[in-house]
């Protein structure tokens, strides 16, 4: 009678490491107490998802404010979804966000004593690991055919039970030794099962770092664990991974806790003592009323590249995710105006068990404060660099004259309360363009929004005397004194007060006359601090719209 020592060397015969050896490659890491090792460990299989980025930064939190160490592993056995080159693309755009890995997979080489960091390049690990299950009787060559699988699946539906590959269900489980060794040596093809302890009527408990405890069906499912490329399912993968990379914390979506019995029993199994899981609530969308998840298929915002391609600052989607995160991070940011997310103490005990819904509204209040108090040196690189990835027209405005587009900037930043105007690069050049004759010129060849009820011919004189008169190269305080007195030499109240007393004695208010000076400026009811402008804009190229608008009415 054959043995299963016989069965794991015909198996596995080019593997000579046991897992004791494995052990001594990969010891425990030498770590100050406390210290969490964290991994984001995505698949390769496109772009960078919003909710992967919220993962990835809880991980990458935990591990620095613990002193430890934060991985990026590349998830990649399932070659039929594989996105070549997408790997490099995910470290890239997290890199985009100060998400940088301690160690880990490298589009230049591993760094770090635990790799290799990429799964398909740790096949030799897995097999030891699988030999030594086979050997204890713990795992098994399966030989069914997908025509075998469905035949189990329909006789399950038939009789109404539990799906799945367990108990009378796992048809070759219970073959003996040399009837497996014999279905081998005859070239029948297979893959490596986990032979599970479990029972379904039984519950497993365990503790979530975000959810306490969890108790769910106890795992009886005979999992694959080798599939017939020879590469790992994800569930064996993880666990032999974290293990040897001795990772403490998994932070992973929550649809992952229905998994968690499969994972904790092959932890049992191999006597190894699990890390903590920490299941993530996912980010949801509003879709005609019902919450769902944010979709890659459905939803543009569901990719990170979005955010990026319309010019919202990083830092500002990570601070966003980080109020989703803890629920007392908006109190800490009301005091804490720059946002540093490396001053807040981050607590993964206080994130919130459902999923927050994705707001739009909430990330542009957070964007807008962040570019209002960027540097101006450091708000122009971004900006110009956005330009140039995005928008040749606008990059060509900035490089025509730097130092001009950096006082269009520059307008109102300097301020304790700063001038809040923009959510999004994308959002500049719209709002900015009037200070370009070109772009003015097609402004102003549509109808400006005066006021309907002033009579045009007081515009008309009111906009071409200041063009004449208006004082530049004057503090604010003067030049309004002089757009007051300009006002009032053609009916405009002095004061808005005056003209709230007695308005029949007037053909505006003072409000008046600057919303006119304004559109014929900038083409604009709106605009940033007027005064600014015109100082920017300079005196001839002031004067001469003003006479040009006058001149058209």
């Amino acid at each position: 009678m054959a043995t299963n020592e016989e069965l794991a060397e015909l198996l596995f015969p080019e593997v000579t490491e046991t897992i004791e050896d494995l052990e001594k490659r990969f010891p425990p890491r030498n770590l100050p107490e406390g210290a969490q090792v964290t991994r984001f460990a995505p698949s390769p299989t496109g772009f960078l998802h919003t909710g992967s980025l919220f993962t990835s930064m809880i991980s990458y939190i935990v591990a620095k404010q613990s002193g430890g160490v934060y991985c990026f592993r590349l998830e990649d056995t399932d070659t039929k979804r594989t996105i070549e080159g997408s790997g490099d693309l995910l470290i890239d755009q997290l890199a985009v966000f100060g998400i940088n890995a301690d160690e880990g997979y490298f589009p230049g080489g591993d760094k770090g004593a635990y790799g290799p960091y990429k799964q398909s390049e740790r096949r030799m690990i897995y097999k030891t690991v699988i030999k030594e299950l086979i050997r204890r009787g713990r795992a098994y060559p399966d030989f069914c055919t997908p025509e075998d699988l469905d035949a189990i699946r329909k006789a399950q539906e038939a009789s109404k039970v539990l799906p799945g590959y367990y108990g009378v269900y796992a048809r070759d489980r219970n073959l003996t030794v040399d009837e497996r060794i014999e279905k081998i040596k005859a070239g029948t093809p297979w893959v490596i099962r986990f032979y599970s302890n479990g029972d379904h009527s039984r519950k497993t408990k365990f503790i979530d770092a975000i959810r306490g405890e969890i108790e769910l069906q106890d795992n009886d499912t005979d999992v694959v664990i080798l599939k017939s490329d020879g590469l790992p399912t994800y569930h064996f993968a993880h666990v032999c991974d974290d293990h040897f990379m001795r990772t403490t914390l998994i932070t992973r979506g929550e649809e992952w806790i229905p998994s968690t019995p499969i994972h904790l029993d092959m932890f049992r199994a191999l006597e190894w003592k699990a890390p903590k899981y920490a299941h993530i609530p996912s980010i949801m969308k509003l879709d005609h009323g019902n919450k769902r998840k944010l979709s890659k298929r459905k939803d543009a915002e569901a990719a990170v590249s979005y955010f990026l391609d319309l010019g919202y600052n990083p830092e500002a989607l990570k601070v966003y995710l980080m109020s989703i995160a803890n629920s007392n991070f908006e109190e800490w940011a009301i005091a804490n105006k720059t946002f540093d997310l490396g001053k807040f103490k981050f607590s993964i005990k206080k994130m919130s068990l459902d999923g927050a819904l994705f707001d739009l509204d909430k990330l542009n209040y957070f964007s807008k404060e962040i570019i209002a108090r960027m540097p101006l040196e450091e708000e122009f690189l971004a900006v110009r660099a956005y330009a140039e990835a995005h928008e040749p027209e606008f990059l060509a405005k900035i490089d025509a004259d730097p130092s001009y587009f950096k006082k269009i900037l520059n307008i109102e930043k300097d301020r304790k309360n700063p001038r809040k105007d923009y959510a999004k690069y994308s959002d500049i050049y719209p709002l900015i363009r009037f200070f370009y004759d070109d772009e003015y010129a097609k402004i102003a060849a549509n109808p400006l929004p005066f006021n309907e009820n002033a009579p045009k011919s007081t515009i008309k004189a009111f906009l071409l005397d200041a063009s004449k008169s208006m004082p530049f190269g004057v503090d604010e305080a003067a030049w309004f004194a002089a757009v007051k007195e300009l006002g009032a030499k053609h009916g405009y109240a002095s004061s808005n007060k005056d003209y709230k007393e007695n308005p029949s004695a007037f053909v505006g208010s003072l409000s008046d006359a600057a919303e006119a000076l304004r559109i014929a400026i900038v083409g604009s009811k709106e605009s940033p601090n007027l005064h600014e402008i015109i100082e920017i804009l300079g005196q001839e190229r002031v004067s001469k719209r003003l006479e040009g608008v006058s001149a058209s009415l």
